[in-house]
């Protein structure tokens, strides 16, 4: 086999191993059943969603804390207030 030859033989393979790998990353829910796993990534996806609620809670507060101009020149004196100690 020339070099181009053997050059098209390894980019077949490697889309053909990405397809199979995306494949398996893109399962059905109805699979899922079939495993006994499906009970549990709903668990961990429930999980997730409340991490990430709570994130956005925490985010929001944080947005709200630094926006505030005077809730934070206030916050520096305290800071400040404290250092001095």
């Amino acid at each position: 086999m020339s070099g181009g030859q053997v050059m098209v033989v390894l980019i077949v393979m490697i889309v053909m191993i990405a397809s199979v790998v995306r494949g398996k990353h893109r399962r059905s829910p109805g699979l899922d059943l079939m495993d006994g796993s499906h009970g549990e990534q709903d668990g961990e996806t429930r999980a997730m969603r409340r991490e990430m609620q709570q994130l956005k809670e925490r985010i929001q507060v944080l947005e709200r804390v630094i926006t505030d101009n005077h809730k934070t020149v206030d916050l520096d004196r305290e800071i400040d207030r404290l250092r001095d100690r």
